[in-house]
């Protein structure tokens, strides 16, 4: 096997055709695309060069750097190109930076006096002419979907520290609701303000609510707390006729049904297998809610590209006449992640094409 700078990309990837984002829609929609389809929510910088062919280089604006996103996602064959809308976001403190990183780090609110002074952005500041600018480079057929700074419960842990949030939640549990609030409100403008383009073909609701066994918090509290602000950011992205994503990490077994019946997504994405294989998420789900990507980042890192492109042949052969699927990896391609292997995966769709 070569290794993964040497690999070609042209000799081993079909041609992708030609963008059509009707073909995501009908998959978030619960429908069968008329061909395979595929869905990531983001890529690597390394990926990015490889499959554009063009260089990111340091102090490239953001712009620029947009548009080596564009020509990427569309070397490879997907229909859209995932985009966070620069100018808004949450501040926090410094963060240390390494292989992980603390839930306890940044945090600046610690009480009503320090909520009372942290310096909220509106998302007013949202840069909506750079996300113009960027829907013109857009080729025909393809379309852009947008995703937030963070989510709800992100955000709130972020600014707190998880520790701390949880205890906030406990002793004061009014704090707690206000900072939801503050946070909830200003990304639900977000989404209202950034989805109402007709070159935004959906919108990705990402924040990660748990690990391996459970909820971060309880289902109680995270229905009282987190929940009730995810329902109006779907919501409100459904007002602009947009389907609504959710991008969350964790098991979900709990909360499910408040992902369908309560807050009204159409489609989740992130998959792990030590927590539910996406084969059999889309077995037990798929005809109430659209399952995105799942072939799981480990298995991916750790099988060979035979392995992982047998795989993923598979989970489109299982959709096949079914819908409700697309077929990515169960998170994202950060770059640990081996490009033969990435490379393999999308080319069980291509060559479907």
């Amino acid at each position: 096997m070569l290794p993964d700078h040497q690999f070609p990309i042209d000799e081993f990837l079909p041609q992708p055709g030609t963008p059509d984002f009707r073909q995501l829609h009908t998959v978030l929609t619960g429908g069968e695309p008329d061909r395979p389809t595929l869905f990531e929510f983001f890529l690597n910088d390394r990926l990015h060069q490889r499959l554009s062919g063009l260089q990111i280089t340091p102090g490239m604006s953001w712009l620029d750097h947009q548009r080596v996103r564009l020509r990427a996602f569309q070397r490879a064959g997907y229909d859209y190109l995932t985009v966070l809308v620069p100018g808004f976001d949450f501040p926090t403190g410094a963060i240390h930076h390494a292989q992980s990183v603390s839930q306890n780090e940044g945090a600046l609110v610690h009480d009503r006096d320090s909520f009372s002074r942290y310096p909220w952005k509106d998302a007013s500041q949202t840069q909506v002419d750079w996300l113009e600018r960027l829907a013109e480079s857009l080729p025909d057929g393809m379309k852009i979907i947008v995703h937030g700074p963070g989510g709800v419960l992100e955000n709130a842990i972020a600014l707190v520290g998880y520790e701390n949030l949880c205890l906030l939640i406990m002793d004061d549990p009014a704090l707690a609701l206000d900072l939801f609030a503050e946070i909830g409100q200003r990304l639900n403008a977000y989404y209202a303000r950034t989805s109402r383009y007709d070159f935004v073909g959906a919108c990705i609701s990402n924040d990660d609510w748990g690990f391996k066994t459970q909820t971060l918090f309880s289902p109680r509290a995270m229905r009282k707390y987190v929940f009730p602000w995810h329902k109006q950011i779907a919501e409100t992205i459904h007002a602009a006729g947009k389907p609504a994503i959710l991008h969350s990490c964790g098991n979900f077994s709990q909360v499910l049904e408040d992902v369908i019946d309560e807050m009204g997504y159409d489609a989740r994405h992130s998959y792990e297998d030590t927590i539910m294989p996406v084969e059999q998420a889309y077995e037990d789900h798929h005809h109430r809610l659209a399952i995105l990507g799942g072939i799981d980042v480990d298995f991916i890192c750790r099988s060979t590209p035979e392995q992982v492109y047998q795989r993923s042949r598979k989970m489109l052969e299982r959709s096949r006449g079914r819908g409700a699927y697309a077929l990515g990896t169960g998170n994202s391609v950060p770059e640990y992640v081996p490009d033969a292997g990435y490379f393999a995966m999308i080319r069980a769709a291509l060559e479907l094409r």
